[in-house]
């Protein structure tokens, strides 16, 4: 989630619906790593120690918990995380690769961003810009109005 100032900021403006993606989909706190990598130039969401794709379990679980929303005036999401990373999800040619290949979005990023493009979207990392913060704030704030 965003930094405390700035969510404890938020609160008693705007109603956050904490969600851990991983954790609805039942991998569990702690867990072992999954990873974005590319399976015959798809991508795919894996969970190297155990072999399971979880693709299809996130795109599900993505699109039910969208579904279940109701009005949303915008989304911070998790850097780096390979269900929320906006931009910078690490994708790696294979399950035990060390290094990424590229980098993009999070399957659960992907789906927010194609279903609610207008909307003010960044991540924790994005808000610690002045500039970003700023524009982030106007885009929810403006809908608000």
């Amino acid at each position: 989630m965003a930094p405390d100032a700035f969510v404890e900021g938020l609160k008693g403006r705007v109603t956050f619906r904490p969600v851990c993606p991983e954790m609805e989909i039942g991998l569990g706190c702690p867990r072992d790593p999954i990873r974005m990598v590319l399976l015959e130039g798809k991508r795919r969401l894996v969970q190297p120690s155990t072999g399971k794709d979880l693709t299809a379990r996130m795109r599900r679980f993505s699109r039910s918990f969208l579904d279940s929303l109701g009005r949303v005036d915008g989304f911070i999401l998790k850097a780096r995380s390979p269900s929320c990373g906006i931009r910078d999800a690490k994708i790696f040619a294979g399950p035990d690769d060390r290094a990424p290949i590229a980098f993009g979005s999070g399957l659960v990023a992907e789906a927010v961003l194609e279903r609610f493009p207008e909307l003010a979207i960044e991540d924790e990392v994005g808000l610690t810009d002045r500039e970003t913060c700023k524009e982030f704030l106007a885009k929810v704030f403006a809908r608000l109005a």
